[in-house]
């Protein structure tokens, strides 16, 4: 595992010390209010996630398919000669690593920095809970966008400068629903990092309960500069003779 992607996060300590006060302002008016107000109130404030989708955050993932010149992909033709000439490529499962029975075989494909950047954080995520991860979602044609929209209206337009980035194969869904509040915690802590470098730009929906994840064309670049270091630390003894062996 990376040894820059396990560093602690103070801001999420700061952003806890300021949401306090509001909490507690929160209680206190709610006791003035009635029943059916208290819950509306504390329903909303449970929901706080750290990245929460916007307009904003759309139009970078856009700006990021049109920096990179990669096509918004039209139709199954258009998906397939991708796979086929290697620009998209297969998730693969693994120990750490899961995909949901639900996602079409044919879609279970990204780009290969994207590709990279989901095994990374899976093997992290599996070596701190010893779980796997799962992909709800991964590349989507323009046609299927459409489809989706038409029963999910929170879904990205399939055109224009909001349209979904699923289209163009950077971006994959990782299965919030199920997740504790320290995976949460953990899962928020890894994309504030990435987000801070400019190698991600995460959203967290509520509807669907994933992590919404596009991930920058920059990550294959970034990550080969990083040393790959072993998650447990060799025993003292081991280190010993090894500094013997190489004197």
């Amino acid at each position: 595992m990376k040894s820059r992607l396990l560093r602690p996060l103070t801001l999420i300590g700061l952003l806890a010390c300021l949401c306090a006060p509001v909490f507690a302002a929160t209680t206190t008016s709610s006791l003035r209010k009635p029943a059916h107000h208290r819950f509306h109130r504390l329903h909303w404030t449970r929901w706080n996630p750290m990245f929460r989708p916007s307009h904003e955050s759309l139009l970078i993932q856009n700006a990021e398919i049109d920096r990179m010149e990669l096509p918004r992909i039209q139709d199954d033709d258009e998906l397939e000669a991708l796979k086929a000439s290697g620009a998209l490529q297969p998730i693969i499962p693994n120990e750490a690593l899961r995909i949901a029975p639900s996602l079409d075989p044919s879609r279970r494909y990204c780009r290969p920095w994207t590709r990279d950047f989901v095994q990374d954080i899976a093997q992290a995520y599996y070596h701190r809970f010893n779980e796997q991860i799962q992909v709800n979602s991964a590349v989507r044609t323009v046609k299927v966008q459409k489809k989706l929209r038409r029963h999910n209206r929170n879904a990205a337009p399939a055109e224009g400068d909001t349209a979904s980035s699923h289209l163009a194969g950077l971006t994959v869904d990782l299965q919030r629903r199920g997740m504790t509040q320290e995976q949460i915690h953990w899962m928020e802590q890894y994309l504030f990092y990435m987000k801070s470098l400019g190698l991600v730009e995460p959203e967290e929906e509520r509807r669907q309960w994933c992590f919404h994840i596009m991930v920058s064309g920059r990550y294959a670049e970034w990550r080969e500069t990083q040393d790959i270091v072993p998650v447990e630390p060799p025993q003292a003894g081991a280190v010993t003779a090894a500094n013997a062996a190489g004197q």
